[in-house]
C-alpha cells in the first residue's frame, strides 16, 4: 500500500485513475467540491473506491468544518457554522457551547457517513492569536487553549457518534501564522513558553485517531525545516511532547509554503516521520511520481491506519440529523448566538 492520500479529478473515476489507483493502492482519498454534485453521486463515487480496493473501511476524507471550509454545501447538504460561533457561545455558557458543538458535529458526521466518507479533517485546534493571518481566523475554536480543547473534544465525540473519524490539525499549531501557507512559508519566532499555549489543545486531545501537520517554520525548534519536514518537530514535539501516537498525515503537500517537486516533498515528509502524504489535486504525473518515490507502507503506519478507521462504519443506527440540528439551533438561540 502506498502511504499517500490522493485526490480525484471529477464526479467519478476516469479509466486512467481506476487503473493507477488499483496498481498504486493508496492509503486513501480526499474529496473536494469538484467531486461532489449530489448525495447519490458522492455515495456512488465512494462505493466505487471501496469496490476498487475491496475494503469496506477505506480512508476517504474531506474538509468539512463549516463556515467557509465546507466541500458539501446547500441545497443538497445542510449548512454548518464556523468554529467561531461555538467560541462566542462559550463566552456565555460553556456547557451549552460544548453540547451545541457536539450536536452540530454529529449531524455533520451523519451527512458524511451517508455519503460513504469515513474521515473529516476537523477540528482545527489552532489557538487564535491577535494579529495573525485570517487563513485560520473564524475557523478557530477560540484563543484560550482549554476552551479550544473542550470544543475540539466535543467535535471529535460528535463525529465518532456518527461513525466518522476526526482529524486534529494543524500540528503543532497554526494560530500564530502571519502568512497563508497556501502561498508562502510562515516563520514563527515565538518562544518556548509562548509555544506551550499552542501545544496545549493538542496535548489534551493527543488520543485523537488522526492528526495533520502544518507547513510552518518554528525557529525555536528547527530554523531550517518546516514542521512537516522536521524530524525534530515530528518526533520530539508531536510524538513525545504532545504525546500523539495516532496516524499523522501532512497538510496538502502541494502548498506553496514548501519547495521541491511533489515527489521530493513527499519523500522528505515521510523521512521526517509523517505516516501519510496528502496530495489533493489529482494531477496524474504528481501522483505517479509519489507512488514511485515512496516506499511501501510500514507496519507501524498500517497499524495506525487500522486503529484510526476502527471508529468508522458505512451504515448503521444513528440519531436523527434534523433533531440534532434543531437542538443545536435551540442551544444557540437560547444564548442569543446566531448560527
Amino acid at each position: 500500500m502506498t502511504p499517500a492520500i490522493f485526490g480525484i479529478s471529477g464526479h467519478s473515476l476516469t479509466a486512467e485513475e481506476r487503473a493507477f489507483f488499483g496498481e498504486a493502492d493508496p492509503a486513501g482519498y480526499i474529496l473536494f467540491g469538484r467531486n461532489c454534485d449530489t448525495p447519490e453521486q458522492v455515495r456512488s463515487l465512494t462505493d466505487e473506491l471501496r469496490e476498487l480496493h475491496g475494503r469496506d473501511r477505506l480512508f476517504i476524507c474531506i474538509d468539512q468544518e463549516g463556515g467557509r471550509v465546507a466541500r458539501l454545501r446547500p441545497p443538497h447538504w445542510a449548512g454548518f457554522p464556523a468554529g467561531e460561533v461555538f467560541d462566542r457561545l462559550y463566552d456565555i455558557a460553556p456547557a451549552t457551547a460544548i453540547e451545541a458543538a457536539r450536536a452540530n458535529a454529529e449531524a455533520l458526521g451523519i451527512e458524511l457517513s451517508h455519503a460513504g466518507i469515513t474521515v473529516d479533517c476537523h477540528p482545527p485546534l489552532d489557538v487564535r492569536q491577535p494579529g495573525a493571518h485570517d487563513v485560520i481566523g473564524d475557523r478557530a475554536l477560540g484563543s484560550e487553549p482549554l476552551r479550544v480543547a473542550a470544543l475540539g473534544r466535543a467535535i471529535l465525540d460528535g463525529l465518532a457518534r456518527a461513525g466518522v473519524a476526526g482529524c486534529i490539525k494543524h500540528m503543532p499549531g497554526h494560530g500564530r501564522t502571519t502568512t497563508d501557507t497556501h502561498k508562502e512559508m510562515p516563520t514563527v519566532t515565538a518562544s518556548e513558553a509562548e509555544l506551550e499555549i499552542d501545544l496545549a489543545p493538542f496535548k489534551a486531545l493527543a488520543d485523537a485517531p488522526i492528526g495533520m501537520t502544518g507547513h510552518l517554520l518554528f525557529t525555536e525548534w528547527d530554523a531550517e525545516n518546516a514542521a512537516t519536514f522536521s524530524p525534530y518537530v515530528i518526533e520530539t514535539i508531536i510524538r513525545q511532547r504532545i504525546g500523539f501516537d495516532g496516524l499523522l498525515l501532512t497538510d496538502d503537500i502541494d502548498m506553496e509554503a514548501l519547495s521541491g517537486t511533489i515527489p521530493e516533498r513527499s519523500g522528505r515528509a515521510l523521512a521526517a516521520g509523517c505516516d501519510l502524504v496528502l496530495n489533493c489535486w489529482a494531477r496524474m504525473d504528481d501522483m505517479r511520481g509519489i507512488a514511485e518515490r515512496l516506499p511501501a507502507m510500514p507496519g507501524k503506519t498500517a497499524q495506525r491506519l487500522e486503529r484510526a478507521l476502527a471508529v468508522t462504519r458505512i451504515d448503521g443506527p444513528q440519531n436523527d440529523k434534523t433533531e440534532l440540528l434543531a437542538r443545536r439551533d435551540a442551544l444557540l438561540a437560547a444564548a442569543g448566538v446566531a448560527a
